[in-house]
């Protein structure tokens, strides 16, 4: 069994919102699906429009549509993801899922980010976050995330 099988707890489609400042940035969905018989794992996400108070520079950096390509090697036995999205944006980063904690990462020259989810304990929802930083070291809260399976 190919070891990308250990994020199924991701699969199906999931209701997303972002959230900055306790204000509501984006609404839209985002869905995991397996791809090549399994061995690799395809993250799809799309918003809908925006509200009137979403703030402008989330407007202009708006990322969505987006596609997600996860695999695993197994000489380094770790995932990574390949991410698109509708600005251009081309990203590699490094992915776990261990227990309930989701993690994502990605050192770049001027810009790292990670994110953190949880998985609740019956597999319904996600308390996300996203965070930046220009040096690697000092930290700022990006955008929180929930994600909701459909009912």
């Amino acid at each position: 069994m190919s070891e990308v099988r250990r994020l199924r707890p991701l699969l199906g489609l999931w209701d997303m919102e972002a959230t900055v400042g306790g204000v509501v940035t984006s609404r839209g969905w985002t869905s995991f699906a397996w791809a090549d018989e399994g061995e690799f794992l395809v993250q799809r996400a799309d918003a809908g429009p925006p509200g009137e108070d979403v703030p402008r520079d989330w407007l202009e950096n708006s990322p969505f549509p987006t596609v997600s390509v996860i695999g695993y090697d197994d000489s380094s036995e770790a995932f990574t993801m390949l991410y698109s999205d509708a600005r251009g944006a081309l990203r590699v980063y490094g992915l776990s899922l261990v227990g309930r904690e989701w993690r994502m990462w990605r050192a770049a020259e001027g810009f790292h980010q990670r994110f953190k989810g949880v998985l609740s304990d019956d597999g319904y929802s996600i308390s996300a976050f996203w965070e930046r930083s220009g040096d690697g070291r000092t930290w700022l809260r990006d955008f929180d995330m929930t994600y909701e399976r459909p009912r």
